[in-house]
């Protein structure tokens, strides 16, 4: 850090950690840009990056994950915000007029896959005890299969089976695996039973009815995956249009009702694996959004946006993947994440479950969906928001890649570039984040 800070080009260092808004992990490039003029072969502008600090430009990584950079984690948090209250106020290219349009808040799980210690509150709302059973008594295994404890929300045993060899790991990689393929049934078993109600067939809705929804992903400590979505009607047009008057948020509810507990998934016998039908659990969860009330627009996306930066974190397992030289015996991961990642790899090696690719999401414990998706219609894209924050940043600041103020098909763009690795040394994440006032990110005792 000192060795840093006494540089002859530490002001110019310090100017670029401010520009990659103090991110955790930039990515260095070394290169040149040449613009030069089509017609006469001027050089309108040419940047090197042999005058940046080392000789490299440093860029921000753009990661979605808090616990890898949490600056640009910010970033993505914030337009995922931006997305998600759009679709619910307007703004962003939504009419306000969508704030009229049926939307709830719905919440899908996992079915159970064995008891595991968890936090209760009582009627009063006062912490109970786990799981009292009244008899007591022990499991197959010799475990008790009641916990009298009043946890508190630091307890690092939430989320732990209260008896390993009774839970179902096989289950809970298989279920977290195919989390996804139920998504997109529940969406078409959610327009079907939408289209029965109003007498139309299913490639007749769209002409009446627009379902949009915007979901993300989030991991319970047990492990395993729940989504949590915004799920609206609109026209036919998307928000610009009115839904048809019989599109009610009792039909709404009804249909997320139906769709939750008709689809599955199956799973054919591999091994020692019997078939198994992957199904929602009974734990669903569907509340109206309102502007004002118990569930307001700003509430909803602001849950949504912080969880769209979030992975398996709290479920203690690693933030990278498995390597082929890792043995998981020394991952410095909680017991539960190490019997699931375990599972996944012994899965993936049978054949039966190759397109799986369990191995190479071993880390996010089977699951290797999108944590955060929405229709195309919802609102505006994450895409047209970064398009947008970049084009207000190159009418604002003096790009130092040496954008011109004109179109790049004006000129011709010569431009070379070379990575040459990525993130800084801990004196430079000190530095970079007293500069900055952003948190710098958590240890990762992997040491990836």
């Amino acid at each position: 850090m000192a060795a840093r800070y006494n540089r002859a080009d530490f002001r110019a260092w310090a100017r670029r950690a401010h520009t990659t808004g103090g991110c955790a992990q930039p990515v260095h490039l070394r290169g040149r840009i040449t613009h030069l003029d089509p017609a006469t072969g001027e050089i309108l502008h040419h940047y090197s990056t042999a005058q940046e600090p080392g000789g490299a430009l440093r860029v921000a990584c753009k990661t979605r994950r808090a616990s890898r950079c949490p600056a640009c984690a910010e970033t993505y948090r914030a337009d995922t915000y931006q997305l998600i209250r759009a679709g619910l106020v307007g703004g962003k290219g939504v009419p306000e007029t969508v704030t009229a349009h049926p939307a709830a808040f719905v919440t899908l799980t996992a079915p159970s896959f064995g008891p595991v210690h968890t936090r209760r509150t009582g009627n009063s709302g006062a912490i109970v005890a786990c799981r009292p059973r009244r008899g007591g008594g022990t499991c197959p295994h010799g475990r008790p299969v009641s916990c009298t404890v009043r946890h508190s929300a630091a307890d690092t045993r939430l989320g732990q089976p209260i008896c390993p060899d009774c839970f179902d790991y096989t289950g809970a990689v298989l279920w977290n695996a195919h989390a996804p393929e139920l998504w997109r049934r529940f969406t078409l078993a959610f327009r079907r039973h939408l289209a029965r109600s109003a007498g139309l067939r299913v490639a007749d809705l769209r002409e009446v009815l627009t379902v949009s929804f915007a979901k993300v992903a989030e991991y319970q400590r047990r492990g395993l995956v729940h989504f949590h979505a915004v799920i609206r009607f609109d026209g036919p047009g998307g928000p610009t249009a009115s839904p048809p008057s019989w599109a009610t948020l009792d039909l709404l509810n009804a249909a997320v009702d139906h769709a939750a507990g008709a689809v599955t998934v199956s799973t054919p016998a591999a091994g020692d694996v019997p078939a198994k039908d992957h199904v929602w659990g009974s734990q669903i969860d569907i509340r109206p959004i309102t502007t004002t009330g118990d569930l307001t627009d700003t509430a909803v996306a602001g849950y949504i946006a912080k969880y769209a930066t979030k992975a398996a974190e709290c479920v203690g397992t690693l933030d990278r993947r498995i390597r082929p030289t890792d043995d998981p015996a020394d991952l410095p991961v909680s017991g539960h994440a190490r019997r699931l990642i375990t599972e996944c790899l012994r899965l993936s090696a049978l054949d039966e479950y190759a397109g799986l690719r369990l191995a190479e999401w071993a880390h996010m414990l089977g699951f290797r969906g999108h944590f955060s998706t929405k229709s195309r219609r919802y609102s505006v894209t994450l895409g047209r928001l970064r398009a947008d924050r970049i084009e207000h940043n190159r009418r604002e600041h003096d790009i130092s890649t040496g954008r011109l103020p004109f179109d790049d098909d004006q000129v011709l763009v010569i431009a070379h570039w070379r990575y040459l690795g990525q993130g800084m040394t801990p004196g430079e994440a000190l530095l970079t984040a007293a500069l900055t006032g952003k948190p710098l990110p958590p240890i990762d005792p992997s040491g990836s």
